[in-house]
């Protein structure tokens, strides 16, 4: 029994990134395909992703353009295969503030979202520092962060001090401070509803990158390794990766990065004609198949 059907949705790619901003450390080894998704859960009343990917306007499509993201399309496009558009989205929960993960959050225009209060908080703080300090806003748009103030405002936005379970019934909402980002946090599926769950999910955020981040490339005698990008502790973001494979009660291939180009791999998998893939993880009891005939 499965309370949430669960989708990875591509929505554009990067065609190559070197393997040492997935992989610290490992340079000179190549490049890789990072795929940019968000994560659709419906349950029987509820429509909730796991981020919002960005907008492809203003600061946003100079983005696009500096770093060749390449095969941008709207949530309306998205969302369509389910027969769900981005004004049906009811809850949004944002591991974090980088431009792929809260830069969409104006096109979703009746959800309401979920961060972690010191992940928003510590942007702006980033924000007050000289132009020397400026590698640490390489991947933020500073508007977003004004946006979710703005959401605040008007009652949009749930700050977080810290873990909140049950934020919609079995999911979990579990902070990893000072690791990818301040603010960082991964979303817990208890997909079958209860506390000490056989059938669990884990949504990384940014935590990991690849398969590779959690066994090392050496699934015989797997070992953490950690992503390339960390404006915290790379030691905290170990010791955070290890409590994503205990969420899941010790299972890795619970645990879903969703910049990994080959989770298509690993999972039933539908690629649309614009060339972008679904990728199915559970299917709940009221739903069907998306990718199964």
């Amino acid at each position: 029994m499965s309370d949430y059907s669960i989708h990875i949705l591509e929505y554009c790619y990067l065609n190559e990134i070197p393997n040492a901003a997935l992989n610290y450390g490992r340079h000179n080894t190549g490049m890789a395909k990072l795929p940019f998704c968000y994560i659709l859960l419906r349950g029987k009343d509820s429509v909730a992703l796991v981020d919002v990917g960005h907008n492809n306007s203003e600061q946003m499509a100079k983005f696009i353009t500096d770093f060749d993201i390449r095969n941008w399309r709207t949530p309306q496009e998205v969302l369509s295969p389910f027969g769900i558009k981005p004004e049906d989205v009811q809850h949004v929960f944002l591991t974090h503030a980088h431009f792929d993960h809260m830069g969409g959050l104006a096109l979703f225009p009746n959800a309401k979202f979920y961060i972690q209060e010191k992940e928003l908080s510590n942007w702006i703080w980033t924000m007050t520092l000289d132009r020397r300090f400026r590698w640490l806003m390489g991947s933020i748009d500073t508007s977003d962060v004004l946006k979710a103030v703005e959401l605040a405002r008007d009652g949009r936005l749930l700050l977080l001090k810290g873990r909140a379970d049950d934020i919609l019934p079995g999911i979990d909402l579990v902070p990893a401070f000072d690791t990818h980002s301040a603010g960082s946090q991964y979303v817990v599926i208890r997909n079958d509803g209860q506390a000490n769950s056989s059938d669990t999910w884990v949504m990384a955020g940014d935590l990991i990158y690849q398969f590779s981040n959690l066994d090392g490339g050496d699934e015989k005698d797997p070992y953490y390794h950690p992503i390339g990008i960390a404006n915290g502790s790379q030691e905290k973001l170990i010791f955070a990766m290890h409590d994503l494979v205990e969420a899941a009660n010790g299972d890795r291939t619970r645990v879903i990065p969703a910049h990994e180009a080959r989770l298509s791999e690993r999972f039933p998998t539908r690629e649309e004609s614009n060339g972008l893939k679904i990728i199915e993880l559970a299917v709940a009891d009221c739903h069907q198949s998306m990718v199964m005939a």
